[in-house]
């Protein structure tokens, strides 16, 4: 009886690496765009700012959604589909929450950002190996969603509460995702010298 392995010419693990590194740098990039523009149209919670928060979970509902396809069965595919759903409900609940202010965006943000943040870290656990990498920018990024959420829950309850935060959380988001884009470039290319 012979076992197969996976090896760095098996094209399977080089696809994977390759759709994730244009995942994560696609969602990178919208984060980061999303910061800029949100940075310049909250201090009203008006029609645009509350458009703005609706679209960026959507984001991450839309990047789950892309990553499920791609994934085998198995815990990983359901977590991610878990994430998927938890930020459409996000979306909505951003979009309903919006029209009573910054109090009720910032929980609705922060409780998000809680549980999503906890799927990150489980995802990037599972997905460490030689493959993939250690996957220390998603560990990290999804410890500092569930730390932040925390703080956005407490700041709603106190006497100054602000959306300014979101452009901050959104641009670090945004940077950890092209940094692991990166490290999986970086990967890939290592592999493939390795085979010359």
């Amino acid at each position: 009886m012979s076992t197969q392995t996976t090896t760095p010419t098996d094209p399977a693990p080089a696809e994977s690496r390759s759709s994730l590194l244009r995942l994560y740098l696609g969602r990178g990039v919208l984060a980061v765009a999303w910061a800029l523009a949100f940075a310049g149209a909250h201090e009203d919670v008006d029609a645009v700012a509350i458009t703005l928060l609706v679209v960026y979970p959507l984001i991450d509902a839309v990047s789950s959604l892309i990553d499920h396809r791609a994934l085998p069965d198995g815990s990983e595919r359901r977590i991610t589909a878990f994430n998927g759903v938890l930020s459409t409900l996000a979306a909505v609940a951003v979009g309903i929450a919006g029209a009573g202010g910054v109090v009720p965006v910032l929980h609705v943000f922060g409780t998000w950002a809680v549980v999503s943040g906890a799927a990150q870290v489980i995802v990037g656990l599972q997905r460490r190996g030689p493959e993939l990498g250690k996957q220390w920018p998603m560990l990290i990024a999804g410890g500092l969603s569930f730390l932040v959420g925390v703080f956005y829950n407490i700041q709603a309850a106190g006497d100054e509460p602000s959306l300014d935060v979101l452009s901050v959380y959104a641009t670090g988001g945004g940077v950890f995702f092209i940094a692991q884009a990166a490290l999986l470039g970086w990967k890939t290319r290592q592999l493939r010298t390795r085979t010359v």
